[in-house]
């Protein structure tokens, strides 16, 4: 066997395995494999898939948290954006991303620990524990559905605008043009989407 094995060896093994073979692909025997090591050493440190994934959920955690620090004098709707941006490029920059974090457990008190500064400052601006929360999970939704959406449709065989414009037909032009508005770019749509959900959260402060 080579270098001992860390929570850090196996979670960035694990990244990578995922980025090559997507969620399908993995499972803690490829990850064995993967690191050089027979399955049993490896379930010493994670001892089922779920495990694994909720080592990978909870770095991506880290790595979120750690990029949406808010600024200082910023409010809470641009903190939401700030996280939001940096959930977004977390999940999309590994295969399968939204799909593999989302509903993972954050097994790293520190890492919810690490909230406590942010809740207080919300809340002495006057926003309410509550608030703050169902915030962060309808945002926290909306960002997981999208890249969802957005990591199957980079599959250009199985998303055509054209083939959906003729599967609709001409004399449907209302239908074929929202379609034509839903395929604008990823960036854009996230952008005004995100946008029209912080401005509605806003208004029922």
């Amino acid at each position: 066997m080579g270098a001992k094995l860390t929570r850090e060896s196996i979670v960035e093994a694990a990244f990578g395995l995922l980025d090559a073979d997507g969620i399908e692909g993995l499972t803690v025997r490829a990850l064995a494999a993967r690191l050089g090591v027979k399955a049993p050493a490896l379930y010493w440190h994670v001892d089922s898939k779920q495990a694994l994934l909720d080592e990978m959920g909870t770095e991506i955690a880290r790595r979120i948290a750690t990029r949406a620090v808010p600024n200082s004098g910023e409010g809470f709707e641009a903190a939401l954006r700030g996280y939001a941006v940096a959930a977004r490029e977390e999940y999309l920059a590994h295969r399968d991303g939204a799909r593999t974090f989302s509903g993972t457990r954050i097994n790293d008190p520190a890492v919810l620990r690490g909230q406590e500064a942010g809740l207080r400052r919300w809340i002495s601006q006057g926003v309410s524990l509550e608030r703050i929360v169902d915030a962060y999970d309808v945002v926290t939704a909306f960002v997981v559905g999208f890249v969802i959406e957005e990591q199957e449709r980079a599959d250009g065989s199985r998303y055509s605008l054209a083939q959906r414009d003729d599967a609709v037909g001409e004399d449907y032009p209302l239908a074929v043009a929202a379609g034509h508005y839903g395929f604008r770019p990823a960036q854009q749509r996230f952008d005004e989407q995100l946008d029209l959900l912080i401005r509605c959260l806003s208004q029922r402060r």
